[in-house]
């Protein structure tokens, strides 16, 4: 073994891309000591991107004043490049992990905090503007984040929606402090989820549950997304409720892609790309991925898939370790995975699991690692 690529994404709730990167990194160098061991932790757009890239690639931070997905006032940051470009990541001020469980509330809860860090981004000239979409707690098509940048939704009263919760009653819009913004620039949301707006594999219909929505609340949701969307496209001609990734976030990129010409792209062939992921493979015999937990959905365009497609058309071997493996995790191996493995041990609860996550990393590392190397 002459060179091995480490590039996981986040264990979530226990490991970040970083940590868990390290992690198997250090059993790989036990294992085969001679070899070359390349670390490249991984986002695809979702919580942890701009620790990824800050870490590759450096850049400012910048610190914006701004407010949590229920209103409260708290400070959140975003990347500055060299390049003059910004990456923001949206769980930054509208993230679920910003809450206790017990104040899930798609109908309140807004994405106005994440319109101020863009709004932060635009006054300050940066351009292009990447926003990560994942790990929301939101389900209000954008129009919070929209109304910081001065698109306003107005019910028949005249009041401004910024929440799931007015989707319904959506009746205008006002465009007229948009134009007197005059972004010329361009904001491109990454997402590697490719759910449509609405529907049974919409935005609340899929993900709404996540966010602490009952059965109830879904249907509102879904219905105030459909509103929406049939207003803007009465304004614009544009049809957008089954553009793929438009569901992403609670339909967060609707009005930007609607209004602003924003674009929707893959968070995690953007990550690759930016580290020089292609490059680095060259050589390799080996690339070591994962992630919390494996299942069917890990197939359908998540980052380790994305890694696996990658590094079987340079002729690499794969192997995912991951937290757990869960229903359909094999599909995996029809993707091109070599070796699949799961970390926790049997029989362990889910506390334990993830209160020992980077001992039962390791462990599961390096007996991979060891059982390679005695063939």
């Amino acid at each position: 073994m002459k060179k091995i690529i480490v590039a996981t994404d986040s264990f979530k709730g226990s490991l970040s891309a970083l940590q868990a990167c390290r992690i198997i990194a250090g059993q790989a160098e036990r294992v085969f000591p001679q070899a070359k061991i390349v670390q490249l932790p991984i986002s695809d757009g979702g919580e942890g991107l701009v620790e990824v890239i800050f870490n590759a690639l450096g850049g400012e931070r910048r610190i914006v004043p701004t407010s949590d997905p229920l209103g409260r006032e708290i400070s959140a940051s975003y990347l500055q490049l060299a390049d003059g470009s910004a990456l923001i990541e949206m769980a930054g001020a509208g993230g679920l992990t910003l809450l206790d469980p017990g104040e899930y509330d798609p109908l309140r809860a807004t994405t106005f905090g994440v319109g101020l860090i863009i709004l932060h981004a635009v006054k300050n000239g940066l351009d292009p503007i990447y926003i990560g979409l994942g790990g929301s707690a939101t389900v209000d098509g954008g129009t919070g984040a929209a109304t910081a940048l001065r698109i306003h939704f107005l019910d028949e009263m005249g009041e401004k929606v910024i929440s799931g919760g007015g989707l319904r009653k959506v009746q205008r819009l006002d465009l007229s402090g948009l134009r007197e913004l005059n972004y010329s620039g361009k904001l491109i949301f990454l997402t590697d989820v490719n759910n449509p707006l609405c529907g049974p594999n919409g935005a609340a219909a899929v993900f709404g549950p996540q966010k602490g929505a009952t059965a109830e609340q879904v249907w509102q949701l879904d219905q105030g997304l459909r509103n929406l969307a049939d207003l803007i496209e009465s304004e614009t001609g544009l049809n957008l409720q089954d553009v793929p990734g438009m569901g992403a976030a609670g339909g967060f990129a609707l009005p930007f892609v609607a209004l602003m010409g924003a674009e929707i792209r893959s968070g995690i062939d953007f990550v690759l790309d930016l580290l020089k992921f292609d490059e680095k493979m060259v050589g390799s015999d080996l690339l070591i991925t994962g992630e919390g937990h494996t299942d069917a959905q890990s197939a359908m365009g998540k980052a380790i898939s994305a890694l696996t497609r990658r590094a079987r058309a340079a002729g690499v071997r794969v192997a995912v370790i991951s937290g757990a493996l869960g229903e359909g995790a094999e599909k995996m191996l029809e993707l091109g995975v070599d070796d699949l493995i799961q970390a926790t041990p049997a029989g362990q609860s889910l506390q334990e699991a993830l209160a020992y996550a980077a001992e039962n990393l390791a462990k599961a590392a390096y007996d991979y690692l060891g059982g390679m190397k005695k063939g």
